[in-house]
């Protein structure tokens, strides 16, 4: 069991070097304290755009920056490669068929970034 997810949820990687918030871009969602509720399936560049510089050697930027400053790690702008959608979601709940955002959701970037939510954006309202 855990919050709803809604627009505006603070999201964090765990080789980003700065919190990122969620964009929910559908207009046309039910709300939930006033904030679009988010889904499994939010998780493209429109919704989870960057955690500033990305410290993963397994970006290729990162790896190349290394690899010129002699091996010292050398973040990069981080451009997040995530090629599948947060679970779990809610068990229950649906939104247009989608399962609902948890904060207790993860996802995961290509990069061996694991993406949490430190913030739901909304304290109210809980379902599994």
């Amino acid at each position: 069991m855990g919050n709803f997810v809604t627009q505006g949820a603070v999201l964090q990687c765990s080789f980003g070097m700065a919190p990122c918030t969620l964009a929910v871009i559908v207009p046309t969602r039910p709300k939930c304290m006033n904030m679009l509720m988010a889904v499994t399936t939010d998780f493209t560049v429109a919704n989870i755009a960057t955690f500033g510089m990305c410290q993963s050697i397994a970006n290729p930027a990162v790896s190349s920056a290394t690899s010129a400053a002699m091996g010292v790690l050398t973040p990069m702008p981080c451009v997040p490669v995530i090629t599948a959608p947060w679970s779990p979601g809610s068990s229950q709940v649906k939104v247009g068929g989608i399962a609902a955002l948890t904060n207790n959701s993860k996802c995961m970037c290509s990069y061996g970034g694991n993406i949490s939510i430190t913030s739901p954006g909304n304290t109210a309202v809980t379902g599994q």
